[in-house]
C-alpha cells in the first residue's frame, strides 16, 4: 500500500509534467505520441496515478526538450520544500 508521502510525490511530478507540457503548448495526445506512450498513460502520470519508467521519463523529457534529470530535480526540490514545511 502506498503511503501519503509517496502519493504526494507522484502528484508533484504529475503537476510538473502538466505544467511543462502546457508551457510547451502541446496536448496530452501529442506528448504521448512524441514520447512513445499511450495518451491515457500521460493522463495517469499527470494525475499522480502512475509513475513513468526510466525509459518513459527520458522519452517525456526528450519530447518536452528538457532533460529527465531536470524533471526529477524540480520534483525533488518541490517535494523536499513541502516536507520541510511540515
Amino acid at each position: 500500500m502506498e503511503n501519503a508521502d509517496n502519493l504526494e510525490l507522484e502528484r508533484i511530478f504529475g503537476d510538473i509534467l502538466r505544467r511543462r507540457r502546457a508551457e510547451f503548448g502541446i496536448s496530452q495526445e501529442e506528448l504521448a505520441f512524441l514520447a512513445g506512450v499511450d495518451r491515457t498513460f500521460v493522463s495517469r502520470i499527470e494525475r499522480g496515478i502512475r509513475q513513468p519508467s526510466l525509459r518513459t521519463l527520458i522519452g517525456l523529457g526528450k519530447a518536452l526538450k528538457v532533460s529527465a534529470a531536470d524533471l526529477l530535480l524540480e520534483t525533488e526540490r518541490l517535494y523536499l520544500n513541502i516536507q520541510t514545511d511540515k
